[in-house]
């Protein structure tokens, strides 16, 4: 599999990555261990889990995997701290909540460090400099290798970004910012993406398949073994199964069928090769599903494909994106 550098750093990983948010949860351990042993051998180096997932399930189950079935050094791990499940507050970016978390995070992997350490979250309620030295002291610690964000909007990261630019050789660049990007799913084109760009930052699209819709499983009807029919994630994919959205999967499956290959592979490389893009992050449930998304690793899509793709999908931004004297 091909290599990409992580935005502006030295960092490289594979251009396709592994999302574990299923793992602990709706993929036992066989399964996720044959979803890691299919992506070592396809190539594959970036693996990306959190400290909520599954309550620390996930973590604790990718530990045990990279210990006992892929070299620790093969892999590229990537963990994410500051989401917590209180009523009250959903994000706690204070320096005592982080560094807490990323030991914890740490044990659960056994490990000394991860490779790349994100940012969940922003959290307003904590100044932004506390949070971002925690991400300085976890690099100085040797705790990780490098730092970046997650959800965050375009004046959060050029904010974050700038701050950590500031100070060359004191502070810590940001390597990542990780987003939910497909043709469902375009927002961070607005400011995000640009942002990115200027300040390089690699971004790392989450729900790459539009939360599993972009595959084409929900055209007729919700498949019973599907996350659309499950009770924890039908909310999840409940926003993608609109009108206009059916139009993009359509648009999707023409595509696909004129090129004889997937709307899965159609939709995957389209986000994969978008300007700005490092990895996108697959989040299958199954080593099968998996499998089939590796396969877009042959595929580029022709440039008129990507250009009818852009129109059908494309959003509606205007002021102050557009040049204001032409609204």
């Amino acid at each position: 599999m091909e290599q990409r550098h992580l935005g502006r750093t030295g960092l490289r990983v594979s251009r396709l990555g592994l999302g574990t948010l299923n793992w602990a949860r709706g993929t036992d351990e066989q399964e996720a261990a044959d979803q890691l042993k299919a992506f070592w051998e396809a190539g594959g180096t970036l693996v990306d889990t959190a400290d909520i997932y599954a309550d620390g399930g996930a973590e604790y189950l990718l530990g045990r995997l990279a210990e006992s079935l892929v070299p620790r050094d093969d892999l590229v791990i990537a963990t994410k701290a500051g989401s917590v499940l209180e009523a009250d507050r959903r994000v706690d970016g204070s320096r005592r909540h982080l560094l807490a978390a990323l030991d914890a995070s740490l044990g659960r992997l056994g490990t000394d460090y991860v490779d790349l350490w994100q940012l969940h979250a922003f959290d307003p309620r904590t100044p932004l400099d506390e949070t971002l030295q925690a991400l300085d002291l976890a690099v100085t610690s040797g705790r990780a290798r490098y730092v970046g964000v997650s959800n965050f909007s375009g004046w959060q990261l050029a904010r974050a970004a700038t701050w950590q630019l500031a100070a060359p050789g004191i502070r810590n660049r940001l390597a990542g910012a990780q987003m939910e990007y497909s043709l469902l799913q375009r927002g961070i084109e607005r400011e995000v993406l640009p942002a990115a760009l200027d300040l390089g930052i690699g971004v790392l699209p989450s729900s790459p398949l539009g939360r599993g819709v972009l595959t084409g499983k929900y055209r007729h009807a919700t498949p019973a073994d599907s996350r659309g029919a499950s009770d924890h994630l039908a909310a999840f994919v409940a926003p993608y199964l609109d009108e206009p959205a059916s139009r993009v999967v359509e648009a999707v499956a023409t595509a696909a069928d004129g090129l004889a290959v997937t709307p899965l592979q159609v939709a995957l490389s389209w986000v994969r090769d978008r300007p700005g893009v490092t990895a996108p992050i697959l989040g299958a449930r199954t080593a099968q599903q998996l499998r089939a998304a590796l396969s877009v690793e042959s595929l580029s899509l022709p440039d008129e494909i990507c250009r009818a793709l852009d129109d059908v999908s494309a959003p509606v931004h205007r002021y102050p994106d557009h040049d204001w004297s032409t609204l």
